[in-house]
């Protein structure tokens, strides 16, 4: 006789939690390191990736048909429902075996380490809050006081622009009207990274811009050796990136509104053919970003002008942002500068925006449970282009999942209501992001005329739609970074 449907599910279950217990023993060497806070956590994710390295959609519709959970949305504590799962089927298990990364114990952990980075907020039922501060702050007590009154949770400083004089006025103002409104507001300094910016070295240099069209060739050079006069050269502002570029290779400038394919290289020089201008205005502006989605670019993510500001961030920010992280490698060289600083360290926020940074995502993820709290930023404009725009949706859902599974606070960032902000009046597309925002710990919101406004929209939007941000069943096809990570453990 045929095994039944229930004994099918049950055969299943146990074979999928043969493969995270194995795992997780696989593991144990890199667990070592791990801060002991963080040690359920770690290996939560393991047994996370484990699922998603299978495709189990048709065991998820035979549990649900049977009304048992699907194990949709139980990230967090992914062992610990699947066992649930198997003694309702009938599996016996000794307290010892029964694995207490529970959803309350997931909840009461992101509750410490929301605590920890973000501070104390009034409304529970939505996400933190964090603006971007800049220069015109720093003679504007009113305005951070009344954004402190109106819902601000956190305050960025982004190090890429002004002077430690200028910032030091923003925190001044800002503990200033914490101390006479009795509010709390984190402080939070994004370091400013590699600055792969276009610089003009030729035509266009005296105006900041110079004029292409498509079919044009843009050459990439450090120098103007060796070029004519009406050659368009720019500089990726970044030594040694010529020499890092192949043929073939894409090239994005300015959020990828121009779109480039390198068609030639020599050895200090490359050529990028422009196949695409989503613009009006069909110009190179300098000190615009430039994307290499293809391009293995082995430059530091921590530079010379990121170690400088390290003592400053220190003495005054509660968190630091660390910009380009792409291997576990870049995190360490940060965790161990700042413990070289101080003996209390600012909790780190590492930034996804790079391809390298997406798929080396667990094992960052392992790396930043060194400490007791650390968390994880969205950077959707960089990652945007680095990826592809049609793939971010899959993306950003991709990482907030394995984000909850390893119990790591997210900060949703980048055009959060941007139009809202810059115009006064919102588009239609942005209000339904902003919903998606509710499923992130914390939201970025960019500098603009309308932040007040930008707050309150966002607040009414939360509070209407935070009700129903665990009302989603997801089905669990194979995910690449779940593939990669296990795959590696296995080879």
């Amino acid at each position: 006789m045929k095994p039944g449907p229930l004994k099918n599910m049950q055969h299943q279950l146990l074979e999928l939690e043969k493969k995270m217990l194995l795992a997780g023993k696989t593991k144990e060497l890199q667990f070592k390191n791990i801060h002991p806070s963080q040690l359920n956590a770690a290996k939560n994710l393991v047994h996370y990736l484990v699922l998603r390295n299978e495709d189990i959609r048709d065991l998820q519709n035979n549990l649900h048909i049977h009304g048992l959970s699907s194990l949709a949305s139980s990230e967090s504590h992914i062992h610990s429902q699947l066992q649930s799962i198997l003694q309702r089927l009938g599996k016996q298990y000794t307290a010892a075996e029964l694995d207490n990364c529970t959803w309350q114990y997931n909840q009461q952990q992101l509750a410490e380490k929301n605590k920890l980075l973000f501070g104390e907020k009034k409304d529970t039922g939505i996400p933190f809050i964090m603006v971007t501060f800049d220069a015109s702050f720093a003679d504007n007590y009113a305005l951070i006081k009344n954004l402190l009154q109106n819902g601000m949770n956190v305050a960025r400083i982004n190090c890429a622009h002004d002077d430690e004089g200028t910032w030091a006025k923003m925190i001044h103002h800002l503990r200033s009207a914490c101390l006479h409104t009795g509010l709390t507001c984190k402080i939070y300094m994004d370091l400013a990274g590699p600055k792969i910016r276009t610089k003009l070295l030729n035509k266009g240099k005296d105006k900041g811009k110079v004029k292409v069209k498509e079919g044009d060739i843009v050459w990439l050079a450090e120098d103007m050796k060796g070029f004519k006069e009406g050659d368009i050269v720019i500089s990726p502002n970044e030594p040694g990136i010529i020499k890092m570029l192949k043929k073939g290779e894409r090239v994005f400038i300015d959020e990828g509104i121009i779109k480039g394919f390198i068609e030639t290289t020599k050895r200090n020089k490359a050529a990028m053919r422009i196949v695409r201008i989503s613009s009006v205005k069909q110009q190179i502006k300098e000190a615009k970003g430039i994307n290499f989605p293809d391009s293995d670019i082995s430059i530091s993510s921590l530079t010379e002008y990121d170690k400088a500001c390290l003592p400053f961030i220190c003495e005054y920010a509660d968190m630091v942002g660390y910009s380009f992280v792409r291997y576990p490698s870049d995190l360490s060289g940060l965790q161990e500068a700042l413990k070289n600083s101080t003996s209390k360290p600012p909790h780190i926020i590492i930034k996804i925006e790079t391809t390298e940074a997406v798929k080396n995502l667990p094992q960052l993820l392992l790396c930043g449970m060194q400490e007791q709290a650390f968390g994880l930023m969205i950077a959707r404009g960089d990652l945007a282009v680095e990826i592809g725009f049609e793939r971010m949706g899959e993306i950003q859902e991709e990482i907030l999942w394995i984000c909850e599974a390893a119990h790591v606070p997210v900060v949703w960032a980048t055009q959060v209501l941007e139009t809202l902000n810059k115009s006064g009046m919102a588009t239609r597309s942005e209000i339904t992001d902003a919903t998606h925002a509710a499923m992130a710990e914390c939201i970025m919101i960019n500098k603009g005329d309308h932040t007040i406004e930008v707050i309150e929209t966002l607040r009414d939007i939360l509070q209407r739609t935070g009700g129903h941000r665990n009302k989603k069943r997801f089905t669990f096809r194979p995910l690449s970074i779940a593939q990669s990570f296990i795959n590696e453990e296995l080879n």
